[in-house]
């Protein structure tokens, strides 16, 4: 939808704010090139930059409150947005528009707090109080849309975007060195903090206050596991299908044409499946010139076979390497992901011809997509020998030649919350000083996972590697990709798996359901 941009005035200077929000929208103007608006007053500077989904001509921000008290601004969209503005004109509150935005600003109003666990969508917003002197945001349960913000020497900056800091002449732009274990063992930051100083990321499901030059930040939210055992397949399965639909009409709410990402896969073909059924839908694929890496036949035949209108490009290798430093410049920190570049084409392809497109980013984690998930049943019987005896098979077998089922024996003397950080490891942690040019103190990598299984510590061991993935690798990898590719090409992507009420349902399959 778009791109925002603050910080807390360190001077009473307008007319320099001014330049400097302009500044700091300008470097996110991929996310809106649509329009930009700003607000300045003797506390904070506001900026944003709109890409024009919902109400056209009228959903310019920041916007305000009835006496100008209040002041948001906001990035994503709330699909249940209806039904909340209808509530909040029963109790008397006035609208000057037809956005979501401005829901978010009454709702604030109305409900305070409370608010955000009434909302459905995707979002990061904040909200400038000048009655109570405090900015005041918050980030959606899942984290598909992005909040950075920096506190450093009593600056407080904020934006969907850290390269808009740059704008700013108060921030420091400084490597944080100290992270750099971390992000050879995860391809990413596996905590709030960044590749950049005091800068940090605000946690899905998470609000923050900054008042008197204070920040405090809370989750409202933490997914949690309510297994019913009572239902058979059958009855996940039409939940499933039903709970699906009306999940694709909700995010398929637009005054602009809605298209689809569409892969060889599962997730995005019933996307697909869901979206034709009401709507002449276009749809979009990528594949590689080299055929031996492609899988764009498929998804050309489902297309075909779903009777859609589908747009195709083919990547050269010399356009796959051409473009990877300007996708790693939208990215702002470095994710070796390869399928980030195919992304970013993929958004290039559809960009050209609509402004919106819904994708299936979520599944595999909510439903048991990845391979791996099936670990667990493959080591049920081995875990039940003594953990002395496993110790001893698993050090003997690491110093013997490669043999079959040799890895079986190294990690079958691990708990699940090490085992499981080993499947995605890219450098092992006892590798990373073989690499670095000097010595880094750093933290085993699963003492960073470890929490999130203990959150879980009652649940089985296929539960927990979901539930560690939904708090880690859909967060940090997956949807900082569906983002920041997307927005580089001005177009916004939804991930209708990813939906509180998708969630919900996900939340109580058993995992004899979800893995088979």
């Amino acid at each position: 939808m778009c791109g925002f941009v603050g910080y807390v005035n360190a001077e009473q200077d307008n007319e320099k704010n001014q330049k400097i929000i302009k500044a700091m929208a300008d470097r996110i103007v991929h996310r809106g090139p649509d329009q930009d608006d700003y607000y300045v007053d003797s506390k904070v500077s506001l900026g944003f930059r709109r890409l024009s989904i919902i109400d056209l001509d009228g959903g310019s921000q920041p916007i305000t409150n009835e006496d100008g008290t209040r002041v948001l601004v906001f990035n994503g969209e709330i699909y249940n947005y209806q039904e909340i503005r209808k509530e909040l004109i029963e109790k008397g509150h006035t609208f000057k528009t037809k956005t979501d935005s401005e829901v978010l600003l009454h709702g604030y109003e109305e409900y305070g707090k409370d608010l955000l666990v009434r909302l459905r969508g995707m979002f990061a917003f904040v909200i400038w109080d000048s009655n109570e002197n405090k900015l005041y945001g918050a980030r959606d349960v899942f984290g598909i849309k992005p909040f950075f913000y920096y506190l450093n020497e009593g600056n407080f900056l904020f934006g969907s975007e850290i390269k808009s800091f740059l704008g700013n002449p108060l921030f420091k732009k400084e490597f944080n060195e100290e992270r750099l274990p971390d992000y050879l063992c995860f391809e990413y930051i596996p905590t709030t903090q960044t590749m950049f100083k005091n800068v940090f990321k605000l946690e899905p499901g998470s609000y923050f206050e900054y008042k008197d030059g204070k920040f405090t930040t809370e989750r409202y939210f933490t997914p949690e596991y309510n297994i019913d055992d009572s239902k058979d397949m059958a009855y996940w399965e039409q939940l499933i299908d039903e709970t699906f639909k009306g999940s694709t009409v909700a995010h398929g709410i637009a005054d602009v044409e809605v298209g689809c990402f569409l892969s060889s896969g599962v997730d995005s073909s019933y996307v697909v499946h869901e979206m034709a059924k009401r709507n002449d839908v276009r749809t979009f694929s990528v594949g590689y010139a080299e055929k031996k890496y492609s899988e764009l036949d498929r998804a050309v035949k489902f297309a075909e076979h779903e009777g859609v209108r589908n747009y195709t490009k083919e990547i050269t290798a010399e356009e796959y390497f051409e473009v990877t430093p300007m996708v790693q410049y939208y990215m702002d920190e470095p994710l070796p992901n390869p399928s980030a570049i195919a992304l970013y084409f993929l958004a290039r392809l559809a960009s050209e011809q609509v402004k919106v497109v819904l994708s299936g980013e979520g599944a595999d984690e909510l439903f048991g997509g990845y391979h791996y998930y099936r670990e667990p049943l493959d080591f049920e019987k081995y875990m039940k020998l003594p953990q002395g005896l496993r110790n001893v098979l698993g050090a003997l077998a690491e110093k013997l030649p490669p043999f079959h089922g040799q890895r079986f024996l190294t990690r079958g003397r691990y708990p699940i919350e090490e085992r499981f950080i080993r499947n995605n490891y890219v450098y092992n942690h006892a590798d990373v000083d073989k690499v670095l040019a000097k010595k880094i103190p750093s933290k085993d990598p699963a003492v960073y996972t470890k929490p999130f299984f203990d959150e879980v510590a009652g649940e089985d061991d296929i539960t927990k590697m979901q539930y560690a993935d939904i708090r880690t690798w859909l967060v940090q990898d997956i949807l900082v990709k569906a983002d920041r590719m997307s927005m580089a090409n001005s177009l916004e992507l939804r991930v209708p798996f990813l939906d509180k009420e998708m969630l919900k349902v996900a939340l109580q399959i058993p995992a004899k359901y979800r893995i088979d």
